[in-house]
């Protein structure tokens, strides 16, 4: 094992290589309940104290402290309280919910036990995105599972503590990844975000106190309880505590999900996926731009390749962690040409409550598409910037912020290449039209 090799903290994907891992006896060889059983041997509060100072962050992108968000529940309130999962994973670029969920569902379906258990919710729904049907149907499967064992009902373990869990498929829209959206997809109505205030802790699914975490965070939760808090704060770095799984796609030779404390840097995890892809011709290929959290983030270049992948340090040099949505894209790759199809995927799933987002994004694509053709002028440029302006911070939801990241941040870094657009006609890396697509792949 290599140094880089030994930064693996393999604990969500411990399992995952283990014969039939996602059925409950593969699981329960592993331990799995018995953090469970720990867990209802202490107070709800006892719990939360424990989530919140493992240091537990969201692993949906925001970052926010999962402890804390629990601990905003207000018990006096004597509407029933609701734990709902947010596995809507729709983001492009972004895949370690749905494999995690299909590698071992019960490492969720105890988790979310655990954490209903804490905030004292006598339901739980997980929100899975309708379009990975095999991914339903597991969940399914091991929600049965653990019902008949007891996991799940009345009565759990002898506890007394109640719990019934739905499997709740999404129809499809991007935008049911915000959380209020969710809840009114979740409740039947067309999935478009909330005015906040009243925020869901108070008021969220059905009017009543709701945490809404994503798939990832609960899945930590019970490697945290049967650890101990210590044990995850000791990973990772001094705000951004633990592990998590680094999705790496794109140009690289061994794509996939590699779990590793926060603070482990791009040049790491490229070393362990196998570098960059290299020509047919065996030659080596440069990293020529990549997205730290998703297509939603400001892109980042190779001079920001042992920048820690963590939230401070993401932050500090211009992006976002979000989703460790690592996409990697070398010299053969038109960055004007990826932000188009990244701004057209925005406009699309845009779901038009409010005009910053829903003429914007129809603008953009406007703009960027007769950039890309060669057919507008430098003015353009600042065109651009412009509408990002005026939709970034003035949006309903994140989605319109999201969309104006990579067309700023491709402007700051490549500008010399949408300028190569226009005094070429068209795309440079065109091969009907230019050789530098075949020098490129070479």
């Amino acid at each position: 094992m290599t140094e880089t090799q030994g930064t693996l903290t393999p604990v969500l994907t411990a399992n995952w290589a283990d014969d039939r891992s996602w059925t409950l006896s593969s699981y329960a060889a592993r331990g799995g309940y018995d953090a469970l059983d720990k867990a209802l041997g202490m107070s709800p509060d006892e719990v939360i104290t424990m989530v919140k100072d493992s240091g537990l962050r969201g692993r949906g992108g925001a970052g926010f402290p999962t402890g804390m968000k629990w601990s905003f529940i207000p018990q006096d309130n004597p509407n029933p309280k609701y734990l709902v999962v947010n596995a809507d994973e729709s983001e492009p670029g972004t895949c370690k919910d749905i494999p995690l969920m299909m590698a071992s569902p019960h490492t969720l379906v105890e988790g979310v036990i655990i954490s209903s258990y804490a905030i004292r919710a006598n339901r739980a729904f997980i929100y899975v995105r309708g379009e990975v049907l095999h991914v339903v149907r597991r969940l399914q499967a091991a929600v049965a599972e653990a019902y008949a064992a007891g996991h799940l009902g009345t009565d759990i373990h002898g506890s007394g503590y109640d719990l019934d869990l739905v499997i709740h498929a999404g129809a499809g829209a991007y935008i049911c990844g915000e959380e209020t959206a969710l809840l009114d997809s979740l409740e039947g109505r067309r999935g478009q975000p909330r005015l906040r205030p009243p925020f869901p802790a108070v008021a969220g699914l059905y009017a009543s106190p709701t945490v809404i975490n994503n798939a990832e965070s609960i899945a930590s939760v019970p490697s945290i309880v049967a650890n101990g808090a210590e044990w995850f704060a000791g990973m990772g770095t001094e705000k951004s505590n633990g592990f998590g799984i680094f999705s790496l796609s794109g140009h690289v030779n061994r794509p996939g999900q590699y779990e590793a404390p926060l603070g482990i840097t791009l040049r790491q995890l490229l070393e362990l996926a196998g570098g960059v892809r290299v020509a047919p011709t065996g030659q080596a290929r440069e990293l020529k731009f990549w997205t730290p959290g998703g297509s939603s983030t400001p892109l980042f270049t190779a001079e920001h390749l042992d920048v820690p992948l963590d939230f401070e340090s993401v932050g500090a040099a211009g992006s976002m962690l979000g989703t460790r949505a690592l996409q990697i894209f070398d010299e053969t790759v038109c960055v004007v040409r990826a932000v188009l199809r990244w701004t057209e995927f925005y406009k699309h799933e845009s779901c038009g409550k409010c005009t910053p987002c829903r003429e914007g994004t129809w603008w953009l694509v406007q703009v960027l598409t007769r950039l890309e053709k060669g057919q507008g002028s430098p003015e353009d440029l600042d065109l651009l910037l412009d509408q990002c302006d005026n939709i970034l911070g003035r949006s309903f939801c994140a989605l319109g912020d999201g969309a104006t990241s990579p067309i700023t941040s491709s402007i700051k870094y490549f500008r010399d290449e949408y300028l190569a657009h226009l005094e070429q006609g068209g795309c440079p890396f065109d091969p009907a039209r230019s050789t530098l697509f075949e020098e490129a792949m070479a």
